[in-house]
């Protein structure tokens, strides 16, 4: 089943600190100030999503659809997902791990 951006606000807003906002002139989310996610509409669209570099070779590598890349983020750490095709459970879980990597350390202390 789809995923629509109003699900993805759900489920990051559920973490403390999250606010929904802009980034580069469309919907993004940010905790701490500091942005995390957006929805792309540039292009092939998607969602951008904060994440490990490790953590996106993996995520390429599987050969899951919902995963992709373009060249403009080649070298930064930053997944594109298909919000049609990708698992809720699974995005769930990248969504709470790009809030990790963001939050200040106050809210990861407050969280952990």
């Amino acid at each position: 089943m789809a995923m629509t951006w109003e699900q993805v606000v759900e489920i990051a807003t559920a973490l403390p600190g999250v606010a929904e906002g802009t980034w580069w002139r469309s919907p993004g989310l940010s905790v701490g100030g500091k942005s995390f996610a957006r929805l792309r509409s540039e292009a092939e669209g998607g969602l951008v999503l904060l994440c490990e570099p490790s953590e996106k070779e993996a995520l390429l590598a599987s050969g899951d659809p919902a995963f992709y890349t373009t060249p403009h983020y080649d070298g930064h750490p930053y997944v594109l997902i298909d919000l049609e095709v990708v698992d809720r459970q699974q995005l769930a879980e990248l969504i709470d791990s790009a809030w990790w990597l963001r939050a200040p350390a106050k809210l990861r202390r407050e969280r952990a």
